[in-house]
């Protein structure tokens, strides 16, 4: 589904509602069915949260709190889905087993320890690796990446290194989904051989209804765990669910929290 249509399909919301276009869901038959206004509230209870779920078949979407889900943030970690692409597309790596040496800093997160392809860079979330891509793509080309794309506030000033990390670049739950569509759909300013690449890097899991993949964020403040991000898609036969969940609280709200309480959801509604 290109991107224009998508957006003409986003719908207006109540808050912690369904859109007007997803109340219908419930009655139409879809794997919504049964997933209640509460059970989203009580999910999340904990979190200043948003949460969106698209059903790519249909066009249509599931939101908590849909006002937040407008609402930017920095998306961090999840962010190197889009340095892949770059990078790939830049030949600053070559495929996914492209290595970067590590140069013995010593990280808190033993995995960072040691030398880095592109796949173990993703599933470890190593930031000097993609640090050293976004380098080597240079501001110039990462801008014109950024702003082919449309890809959240546009705005990388805070410094080629981190302006993906809590600084200047700011995304949205729905803007992810947005993006993630296109990356399933080829319909992104980038190479379809730097696409299927990053798709495949992002699989996590294999259950009995689907296969899930994503991509955690996470961003702290003065040692808090501030903020959690999860996104990704669930692949099932004739169907596509696309996602994108954030968390916020003063501590405790980071990636892998998110990661679980959007999983539950999933299974919830029976999609994974």
């Amino acid at each position: 589904m290109a991107a224009g249509r998508i957006l003409v399909l986003l719908c207006l919301s109540v808050l912690l509602g369904f859109s007007s276009g997803c109340a219908a869901l419930a009655s139409a038959g879809t794997d919504f069915n049964g997933l209640t206004e509460e059970q989203l509230q009580e999910t999340f209870r904990d979190y200043d949260a948003s949460f969106v779920l698209l059903d790519k078949s249909s066009g249509k979407f599931l939101r908590l709190r849909p006002a937040a889900c407008d609402k930017r943030l920095s998306p961090c970690s999840t962010f190197k889905i889009f340095n892949s692409l770059a990078g790939l597309d830049t030949a600053v790596v070559r495929n996914e087993n492209h290595t970067f040496v590590w140069d013995g800093t010593k990280y808190d997160i033993s995995d960072w320890n040691r030398d880095q392809t592109l796949q173990s860079a993703v599933s470890n979330s190593v930031v000097w690796y993609f640090q050293r891509v976004a380098s080597l793509v240079g501001e110039e080309r990462m801008k014109k990446f950024i702003d082919k794309v449309g890809y959240g506030n546009r705005d990388i000033s805070g410094g080629i290194t981190k302006f993906w990390l809590g600084d200047s670049l700011k995304i949205s739950a729905n803007e992810q989904v947005l993006f993630l569509s296109r990356l399933l759909d080829d319909d992104l300013p980038f190479s379809p051989r730097s696409t299927a690449i990053v798709r495949g890097m992002l699989r996590l899991d294999q259950t009995a209804n689907g296969t899930l993949y994503g991509k955690t964020g996470s961003h702290q403040i003065a040692g808090k765990d501030v903020l959690g991000w999860f996104v990704g898609y669930v692949v099932r036969p004739g169907k596509v669910y696309v996602f994108a969940s954030n968390i916020q609280a003063a501590d405790r709200a980071y990636g892998k929290k998110a990661r679980q309480l959007t999983e539950s959801i999933l299974r919830a509604v029976s999609i994974l």
